[in-house]
């Protein structure tokens, strides 16, 4: 005797999107680097703050 799976199909509306800090932060940081040279060390500090309080208090965007 075989049991065999049964799926159920489920309707949902709702679209789920997952962002990753990570990535936005570092893609305007790099459009800003490109744009005004002058900005490396301000973006890269502002850039460390970020990613260390995110990595601290476990924030999720």
């Amino acid at each position: 005797m075989s049991y065999l799976p049964i799926l159920l199909a489920q309707k949902t509306t709702a679209l789920q999107v997952s962002v990753n800090i990570n990535g936005i932060v570092a893609l305007i940081a790099g459009i800003l680097i490109l744009i005004l040279p002058r900005l490396l060390n301000y973006i890269v500090a502002v850039y460390l703050i970020i990613i260390g309080l995110v990595q601290i208090f476990n924030l999720r965007v």
